[in-house]
């Protein structure tokens, strides 16, 4: 958690030590995708909150998983928000300070609902002094240009020092499960 006392010089406690699969990792969130209800509207998006140190998945989310018009990423901050009983704006005070964020899409860095985007949910993520809890997320693909055109989150995380790692292997079963419901 991001609290004083916890060290993080120990090499056992690195995603390297602990050798972290990723592929499995997006599988998962490909399986909370399956759970989105299809709309012409959505993609059916899945992401998982991931203690990078240990590979714990900390909290799974979908698109529409919760009340209103709500995405993957928004979800699974909502939910370890609420676990902890801190609003979502304050959700990195209590995330492991090496949380991972697994997406099957491309995080959106425009919403047409006028919903606050997840690129920038993911951004304010910071301990209480001010660092990034959330430093690395995982891709499964890059968004369709079908309803915001170029989605341009991976490049504002990256400004922000976030890292985003492509994982190659689910393109076509993610962009089959993101478009069910969409007009072919």
């Amino acid at each position: 958690m991001c609290v004083e006392g916890h060290r993080f010089d120990d090499p056992s406690q690195t995603e390297a030590a602990h050798a972290i699969d990723h592929l499995a990792l997006m599988r998962e969130a490909l399986e909370e995708a399956k759970q989105s209800p299809p709309k012409p509207s959505n993609y059916c998006v899945g992401a998982l909150l991931v203690d990078g140190d240990n590979g714990e998945v900390l909290a799974r989310g979908y698109t529409l998983e919760l009340e209103g018009n709500t995405h993957a990423e928004q979800c699974c901050l909502a939910k370890f928000a609420q676990a902890f009983d801190v609003p979502e704006e304050r959700v990195g005070e209590v995330l492991p300070t090496n949380t991972t964020l697994y997406t099957t899409m491309e995080p959106c860095n425009l919403r047409l609902s006028g919903n606050l985007p997840c690129v920038d949910r993911i951004i304010r993520t910071k301990c209480k002094d001010g660092h990034s809890v959330i430093r690395k997320v995982y891709l499964g693909v890059k968004e369709p240009e079908k309803f915001v055109g170029e989605n341009k989150g991976r490049a504002k995380l990256e400004e922000h020092r976030i890292e985003c790692i492509h994982v190659p292997g689910l393109e076509n079963e993610i962009l089959k499960v993101a478009t069910a419901g969409h007009e072919k």
